[in-house]
C-alpha cells in the first residue's frame, strides 16, 4: 500500500502538469484574446470557472480558495460580458490539444482508456470543481480525452485540498504562507495578497504556534501541513481505486512521458502561479 501511495502522488503531480498546460503555454494568452477574454488572469479565471456557467466572483473565489477576493473581481463577472462559457470551453479544449501534440507520443490513446473507468466511477459527492468538469463535453481523439480526465482529477483532488484546509481552520492566505518554501512570497504576488494582508495572516498563523519569529513553519506547522497534505491524498486516492497496481504504473509511465516533454519545452513552467511541486525526476 505505501509503494502504491508513493505511485499515486507522482500521478497526481504529473497530471497537474498536463492540465496546466491551458494555463501556461505560451499561445495560451492569445487563445484566450480571440474568444474575447482580457489579460492573462481573465483567461485563467473565467477558462477555469467555465464548467460552472457564468459564475460570479464570490463563489470563484470560495472554490479557487487561494486568491484574494479583489483579483477575482477584476475578471469576473466582465468577462461574461465579453465572451461566454461555450467558447471558452472550446478554447481551452483547443488550447490543450494544440499544446500536448507534439509531446503525446504513442502511449496517449491506452492512457485515455485507463482514464475512461476511473472517471466513468468517480463520485464526486462535495467536489463542485470536478462535478461542473465532469459535466463538459468530450471530443472523441485521445489527446482531449487525456486532458479532461487530467483536469477532472486535478480539480477532484483540489476540492478535496480545500476540504482539508477548511477542516484545518487554515484561510485561503494562510495557507500560502504555511506552505513555507523559498517561493513563498511570490505566492503573494501571484494570489493578489497585499503585504499587509500577508503579515496579518502570519500573525494569525504564528499565534497558533504555526509560524516561527522568522517567518517559516514551526514543528507543529510542518506537522499540520503534512496532516492537510495526507488527509488529501487519503481523499484523493478513491478516484484511483478503479485501477489496479499495475494499470496505475502504466498509466504513471504513460502520462510521465508527456509531463516530461512538456516541461522540457516550456509548455508548463517551474515555479509558477500554482505553486505545485515539480513531478518526479523532471
Amino acid at each position: 500500500m505505501a509503494e502504491r501511495a508513493l505511485v499515486e502522488r507522482e500521478l497526481w503531480r504529473i497530471l497537474e502538469a498536463v492540465h496546466a498546460v491551458v494555463y501556461f503555454t505560451p499561445d495560451a494568452k492569445a487563445a484566450y484574446g480571440a474568444v474575447g477574454l482580457r489579460g492573462y488572469w481573465m483567461g485563467y479565471f473565467a477558462s477555469r470557472s467555465a464548467a460552472l456557467g457564468t459564475p460570479g466572483p464570490r463563489l470563484v473565489t470560495a472554490l479557487f480558495y487561494g486568491f484574494a477576493p479583489r483579483m477575482v473581481e477584476r475578471a469576473l463577472p466582465d468577462a461574461w460580458t465579453f465572451s461566454d462559457p461555450d467558447r471558452v470551453l472550446d478554447a481551452r479544449f483547443e488550447i490543450a490539444r494544440a499544446a500536448i501534440a507534439g509531446h503525446a507520443g504513442d502511449g496517449i490513446e491506452e492512457a485515455a482508456d485507463l482514464l475512461t473507468p476511473v472517471l466513468g466511477t468517480l463520485d464526486v459527492a462535495g467536489r463542485p470543481l470536478a462535478a461542473a468538469h465532469l459535466e463538459v463535453a468530450v471530443p472523441a481523439e485521445p489527446i482531449s480525452r487525456v486532458w479532461h480526465a487530467a483536469t477532472v482529477l486535478r480539480e477532484y483532488r483540489g476540492d478535496g485540498h480545500v476540504a482539508e484546509l477548511v477542516a484545518a481552520q487554515v484561510d485561503g492566505v494562510e495557507c500560502h504562507r504555511l506552505h513555507g518554501g523559498s517561493l513563498v512570497s511570490q505566492q503573494r504576488e501571484f494570489r493578489g495578497w497585499t503585504e499587509e494582508e500577508w503579515a496579518d495572516a502570519g500573525e494569525r498563523l504564528a499565534a497558533r504556534g504555526l509560524l516561527d519569529a522568522a517567518g517559516g513553519p514551526t514543528p507543529h506547522g510542518r506537522e499540520l501541513r503534512t496532516e492537510i497534505e495526507r488527509g488529501t491524498d487519503r481523499s484523493a486516492a478513491a478516484a484511483l481505486r478503479p485501477l489496479g497496481d499495475a494499470e496505475l504504473q502504466v498509466l504513471c509511465d504513460r502520462l510521465a512521458s508527456v509531463a516530461t516533454s512538456l516541461v522540457a519545452a516550456g509548455a508548463v513552467p517551474y515555479p509558477n502561479a500554482m505553486g505545485v511541486a515539480r513531478p518526479g525526476g523532471l
